[in-house]
């Protein structure tokens, strides 16, 4: 049975977390032959406060200065 863990910086919409268990799922079974009904997905939003990386909180953090961006940014930022 596979047990998929997936830790959001932020959150997301019903919809959005909706769309990544289906589209997760249907990886599994596409590329391991995993019976759908027993895929069991955990979504776990952790606050940008509660987060750091590099010495600092996520929530504290400016927009990129680098070139190669910020692996945590929001997409588009």
């Amino acid at each position: 049975m596979p047990f998929v863990s997936i830790r959001l910086a932020g959150t997301a919409s019903k919809q959005q977390k909706a769309e990544i268990v289906a589209d997760v799922t249907r990886s599994l079974v596409e590329r391991l032959g995993k019976n759908p009904a027993a895929v069991q997905i955990v979504i776990e939003e952790v606050s940008p406060e509660n987060y750091g990386a590099g010495g600092q909180l996520i929530a504290d953090r400016d927009a990129p200065t680098s070139p190669r961006g910020d692996a945590h940014a929001e997409p588009g930022q």
